[in-house]
């Protein structure tokens, strides 16, 4: 079972989820501040981060940030509401997906296992695929731009190889959300739009002008011409 690590200031909301995680098999460990989270990351080794975005001190927009500069650890946000302003702040940081609280635990462990869920390719296709200057080697879940190996977070990974496996197809951000994310936030296009960002800003020479991840206005998103 997936070691997670939750950052959280609450403790009935932090003894709430732990206890719930524990009982369906997780060994979790826990952390009230960003500092204390970020130490225990280097002796724990989690899988996964659950992160409260509203931490005292040390914020956790400011500890997703030291993360993903460390490497890429899944994080999934919790946040106390689902205000615009918050959610993108902190899907721009390099959260991977979020759970507005208070949530289900079972609820908790569905958006764990989505984002934790290796990614099975269809038989017969090419181990390695070159895209121009791109290389995707979906046996071994990894993406080159120009013979240097990008480091994507696993929302990042899971919707290029989505959208590259059917080039020119256009996804519309809710089938990408069912398909990428395996959940649906209805009318909620702020997962999508804030990985595209993040992806374009890792593989494109100019993520304003955009080769690989094209957005076709009114309907979504597809991979670009090869």
């Amino acid at each position: 079972m997936p070691r997670v690590l939750l950052i959280e200031d609450d403790p009935s909301v932090r003894e709430g989820i732990g206890l719930g995680l524990r009982r369906r098999g997780h060994e979790v460990r826990t952390a009230s501040t960003g500092e204390a989270g970020l130490a225990a990351i280097g002796e724990f080794r989690p899988d996964l981060l659950l992160l409260d975005l509203m931490l005292p001190g040390m914020n956790g927009v400011q500890v997703c940030r030291r993360v993903r500069e460390a490497g890429q650890l899944p994080i999934i946000m919790l946040t106390a509401r689902g205000d615009d302003f918050d959610v993108v702040v902190g899907l721009e940081a390099g959260a991977d997906d979020y759970i507005v609280k208070p949530a289900r635990t079972e609820v908790i462990e569905a958006r764990i296992r989505a984002v934790l869920r290796r990614i099975e390719e269809p038989a017969g296709r090419a181990a390695v695929e070159f895209h121009g200057d791109l290389a995707i080697d979906r046996a071994g879940l990894n993406v080159a731009k120009a013979g240097e190996r990008m480091a994507l977070a696993p929302s990042e990974l899971k919707l290029l190889l989505y959208l590259s496996a059917a080039p020119e197809q256009v996804f519309s951000r809710q089938q990408l959300l069912e398909h990428v994310w395996e959940h649906s936030y209805h009318g909620d296009a702020r997962l999508v739009d804030a990985c595209v960002r993040r992806l374009r800003n890792k593989i494109e020479d100019q993520p304003g002008s955009p080769r690989y991840i094209q957005t076709v206005r009114g309907f979504g998103y597809r991979f670009g011409p090869l």
